[in-house]
């Protein structure tokens, strides 16, 4: 079932009130994240699970000339956290207003009056308010004076190292999707809405759906192997390319085209979901069509052995 969303704290619905709310960015909605969640729900098993997070994400409003670096966006991290048992998802507008809050106005007017939250759960990391003024010390403190419970929840570690989201985009760069779903619980999966290209892939005899990266991450530049969300629910496998296309004079922004195997669907104008599963080879400039045409037979190749 999906979640609700809510972006105004101060105009929650009498129904979304009460919770036991998760908080934090949830950006990727990794192992880590989900522990929260978990967490959240145990402490208060009478209570709907919710999940407060931001909107843009706060480096978003206060770096917007950084590269895109999410790893979902909203109705992504929406459906994520529906799968991890969130039946609310409070998405607060991020903006120089909410930014200006005190740490104790965003415990008492955000949590205490505009969600009624009964019960909180975060990482030990967790710090809000203006100048990121409150941690969770003063939010237990700050909480158990108005009656809510708080529950801090350690990393979860794997080989080691605490699972981060930080982590899983170094991964994701690093040419790793493979080590990155082991983090996330699932594979990476980038979702855009197809647009038209310069249809050279359907001359070549591989038609590609394109989509743009829009705020998502940059991965590696390279080809994939990769399964897609169809429109409707569908899934097929398939290869595809995250780059800007050296052979053909290089493009001035990212995209990613994929190939969809035994798959002969219109899908231009809809939303598909390609997961990266496997890094087969960087990038590359080829010497013409040809030899580019060769490459991609045995890109496809090693793709469809990937995904046996």
């Amino acid at each position: 079932m999906a979640a609700q969303i809510f972006s105004d704290w101060r105009s929650i619905p009498k129904e979304a009130r009460g919770a036991t709310v998760a908080l934090g960015n949830f950006d990727g909605v990794h192992l880590g994240h989900v522990a929260v969640l978990k967490a959240a729900q145990a402490a208060r098993p009478d209570l709907p699970l919710a999940v407060l997070t931001f909107e843009p994400h706060p480096r978003e409003h206060f770096r917007p000339d950084d590269p895109p670096f999410r790893l979902t966006l909203l109705p992504a991290k929406a459906a994520c956290l529906a799968d991890a048992g969130a039946r609310f998802v409070y998405a607060l507008s991020f903006d120089d207003d909410f930014a200006a809050l005190s740490a104790e106005a965003f415990v008492d007017q955000v949590l205490h009056k505009g969600l009624g939250a009964k019960h909180l759960a975060s990482g030990p990391d967790f710090a809000f308010g203006n100048r990121r003024g409150g941690d969770v010390r003063f939010l237990a403190r700050e909480a158990a004076s108005r009656g809510m419970g708080l529950s801090i929840v350690p990393p979860v570690e794997q080989g080691g190292e605490a699972i981060s989201s930080t982590r899983i985009r170094r991964l994701l760069q690093d040419g790793y999707p493979d080590r990155a779903a082991e983090k996330l619980g699932r594979p990476w999966e980038i979702r855009g809405t197809v647009v038209h290209g310069d249809k050279l892939g359907r001359v070549l005899g591989w038609p590609t759906a394109n989509i743009w990266l829009d705020r998502h991450l940059e991965p590696a530049r390279g080809v994939y192997a990769v399964t897609v969300a169809l429109p409707g629910g569908g899934t097929a496998k398939g290869v595809a390319n995250i780059g800007r296309r050296p052979t053909l004079g290089g493009d001035k922004v990212t995209r990613l085209e994929v190939y969809i195997f035994d798959f002969a669907g219109d899908i231009y104008g809809q939303e598909i979901g390609v997961r990266l599963v496997q890094f087969l080879r960087p990038d590359a400039k080829f010497d013409g069509l040809e030899t580019l045409k060769a490459a991609i037979e045995a890109d496809v190749a090693n793709a469809r052995a990937a995904l046996a």
